[in-house]
């Protein structure tokens, strides 16, 4: 399908875990539609490559080495987008850890603060500061991620849930004190996702991967361009009604 109209003409975005997965496959299709794109995560850990592919493709994009969970390289970053391009439209706070598979009371307390420093921390960080940026240019669009398990209890997830979670509480509170502002704050919540996060918590085994499969009614893992059109959806004049919304995209993983 060609795209008559890009949604995202002259837009700048900002997307953070964009060295792969998801976060690779939103900040392409923004690309692909228009926008001027930042792409941010961890030194080395290939966002260099997804702002290649980008400007590969003829668009135009920076890669920003981040740590979302540290506040003046979020302001750094920020900062570095607007003197960059002039102005910061469209945001997906996407970086983020899983937890290993540990049971509440057997969970050190080390790894739970090492997810809750960039699950919850570096969404609050980052939505902090481009609010700040958005509104200097008149309101804009930000989208966090959240996960089924932002909206359902997983045993063994306790610390991943309860940042997921949090990230929900976060994005609705925000949404309402800055909708007047023209700054429209949503979640987006992947189910199964075929990533590399995926592959590691099945072990890259057919029978990890029969497992994770088979808690989604659709009977496949999605697809990361599936989620990176709801992000698009949900950041363009599209979804321009859509104000503290969770989307859910999960193959039905959460229904029950």
């Amino acid at each position: 399908m060609s795209i008559t109209t890009p949604r995202f003409t002259d837009k700048v975005a900002f997307v953070t875990g964009g060295a792969g997965g998801i976060g690779r496959a939103t900040a392409l299709a923004y690309a692909a539609e228009g926008a001027r794109v930042a792409v941010a995560d961890l030194p080395g850990a290939g966002h260099q490559e997804t702002a290649s592919m980008i400007t590969t493709a003829g668009g135009t994009a920076t890669a920003i080495d981040l740590d979302v969970s540290d506040a003046a390289q979020v302001v750094a970053a920020l900062d570095q987008v607007v003197s960059t391009w002039g102005r910061l439209d469209v945001a997906f706070n996407n970086a983020g850890l899983e937890q290993t598979q540990t049971l509440t009371a057997d969970l050190d307390d080390a790894e739970f603060d090492r997810i809750m420093s960039v699950d919850v921390r570096g969404v609050y960080l980052c939505v902090k500061h481009e609010i700040r940026h958005m509104k200097a240019t008149g309101g804009g669009a930000i989208v966090n991620t959240s996960s089924g398990a932002g909206v359902m209890g997983i045993s063994g997830q306790a610390a991943y849930a309860a940042a997921k979670h949090a990230v929900i509480g976060l994005s609705k509170s925000t949404a309402l004190e800055y909708v007047g502002d023209g700054i429209r704050v949503n979640v987006v919540a992947p189910g199964m996702i075929d990533t590399k996060m995926i592959e590691r918590l099945t072990g890259g085994t057919d029978d990890g991967y029969a497992d994770v499969i088979a808690q989604e009614p659709i009977g496949r893992l999605g697809k990361p361009e599936e989620i990176a059109s709801a992000v698009l959806w949900l950041t363009s004049d599209d979804g321009g009604f859509a104000v503290g919304h969770t989307l859910v995209v999960d193959g039905g993983q959460t229904i029950g």
